[in-house]
């Protein structure tokens, strides 16, 4: 698991275009999981563009401290 902000930008830069699989915690017993491209990374954040066939919404974008503290978890497809 990357330890740092630079090593999970570094990842993800490798997976961009592909589509994945998001699964964040949305409370305590509460899970969302959406699906979609990722389309950019930033230098502490990271953007999805969502199928619009499952979400209402276009974008989403999530946090690299998201996946250092485990709130998210991804899947490529």
């Amino acid at each position: 698991m990357p330890v740092s902000f630079a090593s999970i930008k570094r990842d993800l830069d490798r997976h961009l275009g592909e589509d994945i699989t998001i699964v964040a915690q949305a409370g305590r017993k509460r899970v969302i999981r959406r699906r979609g491209r990722l389309s950019e990374t930033f230098h502490s954040v990271f953007v999805v563009d969502l199928d619009p066939t499952e979400n209402s919404f276009e974008r989403v974008s999530y946090s690299y401290a998201d996946l250092l503290t485990k709130s998210i978890e991804l899947s490529f497809d």
